[in-house]
């Protein structure tokens, strides 16, 4: 498998914008036209984000907040996966492991000894994907009262 992270442009926004979890899912993840209206509303979280493609077609997309300085518990960070959303035609291929494995490369090169994450804990949620890549829990909650994961980068 060769997932690229590439950028947003005009050429694949509209790919990106009709990625769609299965159904169910969007009460953990939402949408990436609602991701993209976030990173606009909230820049001082620094959004970082990437379609995720395999050959020239996008499977999912990533947004993380990039080295900002956390203001718990609305602010996470300094490194923050803050959006995941793999295709739903696309799900059960290892693409989203294997984003949170190169996103964490990629922070770890900046200096990162963690990334972290939260996730809404209720039945066909995130929790055991997050764990089973090697997050753990910190005992902190976000703002919306999410537990707070951290996968150690060192």
């Amino acid at each position: 498998m060769e997932l690229i992270l590439r950028e947003i442009t005009d050429g694949n926004r509209d790919a990106i914008l009709a990625l769609r979890v299965a159904p169910g899912q969007e009460r953990f993840v939402g949408s990436v036209r609602r991701a993209l209206a976030d990173a606009e509303e909230y820049p001082q979280a620094n959004p970082w984000c990437r379609a995720l493609c395999v050959g020239n077609g996008p499977v999912g997309f990533v947004m993380v907040s990039w080295n900002v300085r956390p203001e718990p518990p609305n602010l996470i960070g300094p490194w923050f996966l803050w959006k995941l959303i793999i295709d739903e035609r696309r799900q059960g291929r290892g693409y989203g492991a294997e984003a949170v494995r190169q996103v964490a490369a990629l922070v770890r090169a900046e200096g990162a000894t963690e990334l972290l994450t939260s996730y809404l804990p209720e039945d066909g949620g995130p929790a055991g994907f997050y764990r089973r890549l090697g997050f753990v829990p910190t005992g902190e909650f976000d703002g919306n009262g999410e537990p707070i994961v951290r996968l150690a980068l060192s």
